[in-house]
């Protein structure tokens, strides 16, 4: 296990499980993204982003295409009632996986205008969704249908599913992308990742402080992230903050001190904390960080949990 973690910080050791390695689950894909977890049945759905499908790996079943195509689905959560919520770049849409098994268009538009292409997403414990609005769905063939950017900027916006009212909450970013909220959902942070095809573009993460869980305040950076850029993002039920990078999942404190780096073969995009309670491929409390990297999805047992169920 220490040849795949490079420990920066003492703190980190509370984390690692001793004896865990990173497996491989899966690959196949043209590129790994969004993974969400589903623990009534021990699955990971993802999405094969470029290649325009949405995969599901389970325990039992192994690999399968969930939906194809998938319209570019990008990131993935669950909402409330367990279902799928999911980023569409090329709807340029919020959509929802009904429990009949149908799926439905949540949000395409704002101010009258089309999204630019929903990257990334989190569900609030009050039931609203956040996401991530980069052009990447337009500006990139392989993630997307194209067309015309019809929104001024790349915000990060507040939906609410039940009453309809969207809002931007962040609108000093450039890239915006990836997105997690801290434990007690005061403070949102969110990944830049500019310098992907801007070059000099920001590369960091940014936290901002959550106003009435409603609106956000106090922006500054959180970290940069080297080498490459940030992209998903997730937080640990004690707040460490886990990010994607090009050679790594990096592990930052709340406090901003990077912890230290778990290795992946491939570069990962993106990240979700699994598991069933009292289960674990060990069978003690711990929690699994599911990986989306490359064309693959990779898994590691950690000795924290996430948040996301």
């Amino acid at each position: 296990m220490t040849e795949a973690i490079e420990i920066y910080d003492d703190r980190l050791h509370a984390i690692l499980f001793p004896g865990a390695s990173l497996q491989k689950l899966a690959n196949g894909a043209v590129h790994s993204e969004g993974p969400v977890y589903f623990h009534e049945d021990d699955s990971v759905v993802w999405s094969d982003a470029h290649g325009n499908r949405l995969l599901r790996w389970s325990s039992s079943d192994g690999v399968s295409v969930l939906r194809s195509p998938s319209d570019y689905q990008s990131g993935n959560y669950r909402d409330l009632e367990g279902r799928l919520v999911a980023c569409s770049s090329g709807l340029r849409a919020i959509i929802r996986r009904e429990h009949d098994g149908e799926w439905k268009v949540l949000v395409d538009h704002y101010d009258n205008k089309r999204l630019n292409s929903p990257n990334d997403l989190v569900v609030k414990s009050d039931g609203t969704i956040w996401f991530t609005d980069p052009p990447y769905g337009i500006t990139e063939p392989n993630q997307g249908y194209g067309g015309e950017q019809e929104q001024p900027g790349s915000y990060v916006y507040r939906f609410d599913p039940v009453t309809g009212e969207i809002y931007p909450v962040v609108t000093d970013m450039v890239r915006p992308n990836g997105l997690a909220f801290s434990p007690d959902e005061s403070l949102l942070y969110v990944s830049d990742t500019a310098a992907f095809n801007i070059p000099g573009g920001p590369h960091h993460i940014r936290v901002y402080e959550v106003v009435d869980g409603r609106w956000t305040k106090n922006s500054r950076v959180f970290a940069v992230i080297e080498p490459g850029q940030p992209d998903g993002l997730r937080v640990d039920e004690n707040g460490n903050v886990f990010t994607s990078s090009e050679d790594s999942v990096q592990i930052y404190a709340p406090d901003g001190t990077r912890l230290g780096k778990i290795f992946v073969p491939e570069t990962s995009a993106n990240l979700t904390f699994g598991g069933k309670k009292g289960d674990s491929l060990s069978g003690t409390l711990r929690d699994r960080l599911f990986i989306t990297a490359g064309h693959s999805l990779y898994v590691i047992e950690l000795n924290t949990r996430g948040l996301q169920r």
